[in-house]
């Protein structure tokens, strides 16, 4: 098989398991009730790995086409604004966190988990025309360092499962 033509078929199958995650934590009861949008982000496993297997590029790629998917299937036009200002950010963050490299996977997912948070809130802030929504970012820096830690130590088992020279 070429490798143009391998790399093209491993980045489909990891966009079929994001999206199947996707759907899996859609199906999931929400994890504390009276704070919307908090959820594990079982789908940015795959992007960890892709975004250290492969890179920014295809990291990108794959969560976009994520996104646009889950949207279409399942949800609707802001919420994929929502998505894209947050994957849009968090993708930007682990890049150069990646690239310094002085943190391991789980401190860059972390980075990634609490960046996708501050994305989203921008995004809604400029959108509802309120700063109030900033206050908010205190709940989400938690959470989005707890999800971000368990997302990070699922994509490093998975590195050190599927080895470089196997892609």
């Amino acid at each position: 098989m070429r490798p143009a033509t391998k790399k093209m078929a491993l980045l489909g199958l990891c966009t079929a398991v994001a999206l199947v995650l996707a759907y899996m934590e859609s199906m999931l009861p929400p994890l504390f009730h009276g704070i919307p949008g908090i959820k594990i982000g079982l789908p940015n496993i795959i992007i960890v790995f892709v975004l250290y297997r492969f890179g920014l590029w295809e990291a990108a790629v794959v969560s976009f086409i994520r996104m646009l998917a889950i949207s279409f299937m399942f949800g609707n036009l802001m919420a994929l604004v929502y998505s894209l200002a947050g994957a849009f950010l968090s993708l930007l963050v682990m890049a150069v966190l990646k690239k310094m490299k002085f943190l391991s996977p789980v401190g860059v997912s972390v980075a990634g988990g609490v960046f996708h948070n501050v994305g989203q809130i921008l995004a809604a802030m400029v959108l509802l025309g309120t700063a109030e929504l900033g206050y908010y970012l205190i709940v989400l820096t938690i959470t989005g360092t707890v999800s971000g830690i368990f997302v990070g130590l699922c994509g490093a088992i998975i590195m050190k499962r599927i080895p470089k020279k196997f892609i």
